[in-house]
């Protein structure tokens, strides 16, 4: 998970901070040093690491902090506001002209992702209810508007494209076309070069001038960490940039280029890439991956996904059944499949306040779900809204139907009874129940989604 070192760094410099009843000067000193010595090995930028950490010791040190009651706590806030501020302090969405068709340009190096994103970008535009055309504007790289022809398809967008002919007038006939056919949204997806070179820059200046995009966005590869933001800077000196779509957020990345290109170019991160999956694009929202870097998780973003992704009639349902104590195998089953909806189960806890931390040495295997699903599925009908009728041949047979064994067939039945006395637990004498009161759970879409999770381990 991206910023994984960044992030043990800094709570361990915090950790020294809590230990103490009361700081002095040089304690926050001691600190920012810490934390200036941890954003350079994330590879940040030596003077937005030195600014950054000077801004946080100039306010730390104010009588306000270092008379408060928590001391420590209030330099994590500090700390936490100037990573915000670091990365953008707000959202930045695109800018719509007051007249469709809205010119969005992508551009990068070759490698960057750029043709995937275009693809991600039209998909998630395309659920805000707009009308997506991508066009083929790379004539140098082989395949490339054949990939794009793919990314468009799974998006379920359409494509124009003109073959090898000069991408301005290509770009310029799309636009047309997005006017002839109702299209409100044009992705220009433009070449890469493995570097920056006249050539390169020589034509995107030219499609710059031919259509006056409203939106150039910048595709850079935040594995390459410092180099990415030396990308940004020269594609921004040059086209003058709007701003920057991180890709691949989800790897080992160590962060530097989150949190040095805007204080280098000035323009916001708008989106990251955050797996390989299509639907794998977020908004990027500052103050939410500052509170992910501190540990604090990022529950809005959780929340959005949760109701993006899963079936809200269903959870109501399975909100329903739960009030009434009736979970059974099908229910669980369901579950499963709303979890899956989400991604990976790793990335779903990071989300949780504490648990980035907790989650760094822990391998989790999301064939556990799998394998439980492989034991439901070789149950009868029966057997899965009845768990009682369940028999030691019947044990045997779901074993070897599943490729199993026998003892994690009963692992998964006391699971489930185990499960089915806790929600009896919280249910009060009127049969109300009380988890409905939890941020969440209940009705909402998230009850669907996390309410069976706990407890199915050791497949």
């Amino acid at each position: 998970m991206a910023f994984e070192g960044l992030s043990e760094k800094l709570t361990n410099a915090f950790k020294k901070l809590k230990n103490k009843g009361k700081l002095t000067e040089s304690d926050v000193k001691e600190a920012m040093r810490e934390v200036r010595m941890a954003l350079l090995e994330a590879d940040v930028n030596y003077k937005v690491a030195k600014d950054f950490t000077n801004k946080i010791t100039e306010r730390a040190v104010g009588s306000d902090v270092m008379e408060s009651l928590t001391p420590a706590q209030m330099v994590i806030k500090i700390v936490n506001e100037e990573l915000t501020e670091l990365m953008g302090g707000e959202e930045v969405r695109l800018n719509f002209p007051s007249k469709p068709p809205c010119v969005i340009m992508m551009c990068g190096l070759q490698g960057s992702g750029k043709t995937t994103h275009t693809g991600k970008l039209a998909k998630m535009l395309k659920k805000q209810n707009h009308r997506p055309l991508v066009v083929g504007c790379d004539i140098y790289r082989p395949a490339a508007i054949e990939q794009l022809r793919v990314v468009a398809s799974q998006a379920g967008v359409p494509i124009f494209e003109q073959g090898t002919q000069d991408p301005v007038k290509t770009a310029q006939q799309a636009i047309k076309h997005a006017r002839d056919h109702g299209n409100d949204i044009v992705i220009l997806d433009t070449a890469g070069r493995l570097h920056i070179d006249e050539a390169l820059m020589g034509e995107l200046e030219r499609i710059k001038k031919a259509v006056e995009p409203q939106e150039i966005l910048l595709v850079v590869d935040s594995m390459t960490g410092q180099d990415a933001v030396n990308v940004a800077k020269s594609f921004n000196e040059l086209l003058d940039i709007t701003g920057v779509i991180l890709t691949k957020l989800d790897g080992d990345t160590r962060g530097g280029a989150a949190l040095s290109v805007k204080a280098v170019t000035g323009k916001p991160i708008k989106y990251a890439g955050t797996g390989e999956k299509l639907d794998d694009l977020e908004i990027f929202h500052p103050d939410r991956m500052a509170s992910r870097i501190l540990g604090m998780g990022d529950m809005l973003t959780l929340i959005e996904e949760a109701e993006e992704k899963l079936d809200r009639k269903k959870a109501e349902e399975m909100a329903e059944k739960l009030t009434k104590s009736q979970m059974d195998f099908n229910d669980l089953l369901e579950q499963f499949a709303q979890i899956k909806k989400m991604g990976p189960i790793k990335g779903l806890l990071s989300k949780l306040p504490g648990m980035e931390k907790q989650l760094q040495d822990v391998e989790i295997d999301d064939r556990q779900i799998d394998r439980i699903e492989a034991i439901i599925l070789s149950m009868t009908p029966e057997e899965r809204a009845k768990p009682s009728v369940i028999n030691p041949s019947r044990k045997r047979r779901i074993a070897a139907g599943s490729g199993m064994k026998v003892e994690d067939v009963n692992r998964l039945i006391k699971q489930l009874e185990q499960m089915q006395k806790m929600i009896k637990k919280v249910t009060n004498k009127k049969g109300k129940k009380k988890y409905k009161k939890l941020p969440g759970l209940g009705g909402g879409p998230m009850g669907g989604g996390f309410g069976g999770m706990g407890g199915f381990g050791g497949f």
